[in-house]
């Protein structure tokens, strides 16, 4: 199958979990893929994965990301079939603990830098192309200690459908995806006993009894980006095992 023959597509935050998963797929469909992240060991590991992919270092916390990355893909990759804003990281405190520090710097990541950088990636974006920007089922979940990292992925929801609005006059396409537990690096950050104490509660609640793949969510992410999802816009797809029943 190439779904993507022909088609060019950005995905930010895609040296790692499910970006990575997604660009592979894409190349290996037959599709030209750019990617950004920050960390140069998985940026240059990612050049041995996919020899033909644009590979950009771009951080989404940056105020001037969106402009830098517009500059790039307008040199290396103009014209793209297909957008996946997929850089974010998570943290966790207890609410009597956040600073103003802690806010800025998930909200910075997580809502201003898909915002910028849309803002000054739409002029690329090719007729009938297709947007995806990744959420979390933590928007639903009401954890406890993950209120600045729900509220940013709560955020996200309501610019894919405020984007879904404005960017159809251009028939180009805004869909969230919306993953739930997966088996990637994404949880690195909590300390080793709370993590599992985190993924063993996580999976006492799961119907399908295990933690997702990234290339599972990847797989939903594709299917929104290709033609297969023409008349899909607006829509959140949540790739969770069944955690939230969405």
């Amino acid at each position: 199958m190439s779904r993507f023959e022909g088609k060019r597509i950005l995905i930010t935050g895609g040296t790692s979990g499910i970006g990575l998963a997604g660009a592979m797929r894409v190349a290996g469909e037959g599709g030209e893929v750019a990617l950004t992240g920050t960390n140069p060991e998985r940026l240059e590991k990612t050049r041995r994965l996919i020899p033909s992919a644009v590979i950009i270092r771009n951080d989404a916390a940056d105020a001037a990301s969106g402009d830098m990355l517009a500059r790039e893909i307008g040199n290396k990759l103009p014209g793209l079939d297909g957008l996946w804003l997929n850089a974010g990281f998570a943290d966790i405190a207890p609410d009597e603990e956040i600073d103003a520090a802690f806010f800025d710097r998930m909200m910075n990541v997580n809502v201003r830098g898909p915002v910028l950088q849309l803002a000054r990636l739409a002029g690329l974006l090719n007729e009938k192309a297709s947007v995806v920007v990744t959420s979390s089922t933590a928007a639903y979940e009401g954890a406890a200690m993950a209120s600045v990292y729900s509220a940013t992925k709560g955020a996200v929801v309501s610019l894919v459908r405020c984007w879904a609005s404005a960017l159809a006059a251009r028939r180009i396409r805004v869909n969230a995806l919306v993953p739930g537990p997966m088996d990637t690096h994404f949880r690195d950050f909590m300390p080793a006993d709370l993590r599992k104490q985190f993924e063993s509660d996580v999976l006492s609640r799961l119907p399908l009894g295990r933690i997702g793949a990234a290339d599972e969510a990847a797989a939903v992410a594709l299917f929104l980006l290709s033609d297969d999802a023409s008349f899909v816009t607006g829509s959140e797809y949540v790739v969770d095992g069944g955690l939230t029943k969405r």
